[in-house]
Parts: C-alpha cells; sequence; structure tokens
C-alpha cells in the first residue's frame, strides 16, 4: 500500500476514534469538531478511491 493510501486511512481511523472519545465524552463542540474531520477525510478517501467505509462511528 503506498504512503499516501495509508496516511488516508490512518485520518480515518483517527477521526473516527476522535468521534468515538468526544461521543463518550458528551461534549457536543468535540462531536461537531470529529464528525467534520472525518467526513473531510473519507470525502478524500472516496475522490482518490481509496475503500474506508462510509460509517460513521
Amino acid at each position: 500500500m503506498g504512503g499516501f493510501v495509508e496516511a488516508v486511512l490512518e485520518r480515518v481511523r483517527a477521526a473516527r476514534a476522535a468521534l468515538d472519545a468526544a461521543l463518550e465524552a458528551g461534549d457536543a463542540y468535540e462531536v461537531a469538531v470529529a464528525r467534520d474531520e472525518l467526513d473531510d477525510a473519507l470525502r478524500l478517501a472516496r475522490i482518490h478511491g481509496i475503500g474506508a467505509g462510509t460509517d460513521e462511528g
């Protein structure tokens, strides 16, 4: 797997983890930020044909 693909997949994983943590903490602001980051990471993956899943945690 190329470095770019690995970086995109790691960004998606990190965004999902951040969203999970924010939801667990009940922090509405962090949930919004994490959702935006996950949406952006998934959009980037989709644009480049990288299968990263589409569920949001």
